[in-house]
Order: C-alpha cells, then structure tokens, then sequence
C-alpha cells in the first residue's frame, strides 16, 4: 500500500494559493507551481511558474521557471524561462530571464538582463571593431533609464 517511493511533483499543476486576503511571512519554495493572490514578503523560490494575480503584491526575490505578473512585485525575478508584465502588472526591481513581455500599460523599474542560457558571447575580434558593423560584432544597447511602459 504504502511503499518508499515518492511520486514526482508536475510543475506544471499549481499546487500551492495564497489567496486575496492573505497575509505570509516567510521563505516560501515550492516544487510545483504558485498563485499568489494575496500579500508575500519573504523569498519565492519555486520550481514551476508563479502567477501573482491583480490583487497579489510580493515584497521579495522571486525565482521560477516562469512568471506571469498582474499584481506588483517590489523586488529582483530571475526566470528560467518567461517573465510576462500583464496591463495591471508592476515590477519595481531588476529581472533576468529567457524572455520579457511586457504588455501595453504594463510597469517595469529596473534593469534586464536576457539570459538564454548558453555560453558567453565569443569576444569580438579588432577587424569587427574597426568596421563599426553591429552585425558582426555585437553593439551596446545599454542605457542608464528606467523603464516604464505604458
């Protein structure tokens, strides 16, 4: 009936809600995914994706395979895969993942960082210098403003 093997976790299922109302306080991590819809201030670290609802806010670091955010995340999100900023969504913090979404309205102060988990861009070598071709050698997008899409 009850035997020493433990059945595997689907990422892919949320097996954990805080709901509107909520209060919690503390490191949270998970294997499976989460919906926040209440309030979190303590680290999320969880395996599968977090979805934090319109009503959700999070006062911490987040850490997941995907993060999709319509509520408001006062803190750094490193993804493994998708961060999506829905219309209602609020990021005041630095994020580094695969992919950014931003949808039109949709807030984000801070700076990114796409990370497609391969190895570092090989160095550029001094002909691709001297012919100033961005194609060839990679070009220098980074800006010192804040980002806010509206």
């Amino acid at each position: 009936m009850f035997k020493g093997k433990k059945a595997g976790r689907d990422v892919h299922t949320t097996d954990t809600l805080i709901g509107e109302g909520t209060l919690f306080e503390g490191r949270m991590k998970s294997e499976a995914s989460i919906r926040i819809e209440g309030q979190i201030t303590g680290d999320v670290d969880c395996a599968g994706d977090v979805t934090i609802g319109e009503h959700g806010v999070v006062k911490s670091n987040v850490i997941a395979r995907n993060v999709i955010l319509a509520g408001t995340v006062n803190g750094n999100v490193l993804c493994k895969g998708k961060l999506t900023i829905r219309a209602t969504g609020k990021l005041y913090g630095n994020t580094t993942a695969q992919s950014l979404i931003i949808d039109e309205g949709g807030i984000f102060q801070g700076t990114s960082k796409m990370d497609n988990g391969t190895s570092p861009q090989p160095e550029r070598n001094d002909k691709d210098q001297q012919t100033g071709n961005p194609f060839q050698s990679g070009f220098n997008t980074n800006t010192n403003s804040n980002m806010a899409m509206m």
